[in-house]
């Protein structure tokens, strides 16, 4: 009866998507987080959407981020994913870019779309994705943050390397660096000057993190909704290889 009955709450909420919800407003997630089990668990809220059929809501539960879904009756919580059937995208609460705000590496793009993409130097999917930049420069605004992947052993230095260029355009330049660029192998990085870069990466990559970036490119839109890379450049009519 249990599974039953999770399975009929799971298809009321199928319908719609986070990027269509409500906010909750501040008076109403209040009264969630008082309810008997947020209480003993020690549940916070974050973020809360209504969307339509069930609550949406982004929690820290003993300082680890989850999503979790609410009846609106609020009797019943439902943990698990939730499809969307039309898109087949996971219904997931937007992310709350606020705290992002000109702590990004360089800007790349004049256009009007706005992204953020956190990458690593050393993904093939990350240079996979970068080597379409050019065809969509005048469409896009990419704030670009770096998030080396520990399994990649140059991935920070060669991150570094590039955030010491003073200017955006110079940052944009050393995009396509690895490990064997010349430059790169004969680099002159000032002990203050890289202690500074560390600060700044090291809050790059726990901002990531807040975020769930767990692997690169991660792409978020302006709204603070995931999206996949290989779709946005569909939107633009590129066609990935």
């Amino acid at each position: 009866m249990l599974k039953i009955a999770r399975n009929m709450l799971l298809a009321l909420a199928l319908a719609s998507t986070a990027n269509a919800a409500d906010k909750l407003s501040e008076k109403e997630v209040k009264s969630i987080e008082k309810l008997e089990l947020f209480n003993k668990v020690q549940i916070k809220v974050t973020n809360a959407f209504d969307t339509g059929s069930l609550y949406l809501l982004k929690v820290k539960v003993n300082g680890r981020s989850d999503e979790i879904y609410l009846t609106k009756d609020k009797k019943f919580l439902i943990a698990g994913d939730v499809i969307d059937t039309t898109s087949g995208a996971k219904l997931t609460v937007p992310a709350d870019l606020s705290a992002l705000e000109g702590k990004e590496a360089f800007t790349y793009g004049t256009g009007k779309d706005e992204y953020v993409l956190f990458t690593d130097p050393e993904c093939p999917y990350c240079k996979k994705f970068e080597s379409y930049f050019p065809q969509i420069a005048d469409k896009v605004k990419i704030k670009v943050f770096y998030f080396p992947l520990d399994f990649h052993k140059n991935a920070k230095d060669i991150s570094l390397y590039i955030m010491s260029k003073k200017t955006n355009d110079g940052k944009i330049a050393a995009m396509h660096t690895t490990k064997d660029t010349p430059e790169y192998k004969n680099r002159k990085i000032d002990s203050t000057t890289l202690k500074n870069l560390t600060v700044k990466l090291d809050e790059q990559i726990e901002l990531g993190r807040e975020l769930g970036v767990a692997g690169t490119p991660a792409v978020f839109d302006k709204d603070g909704n995931k999206a996949s890379w290989v779709e946005m450049l569909a939107k633009y009519g590129i066609q990935v290889n």
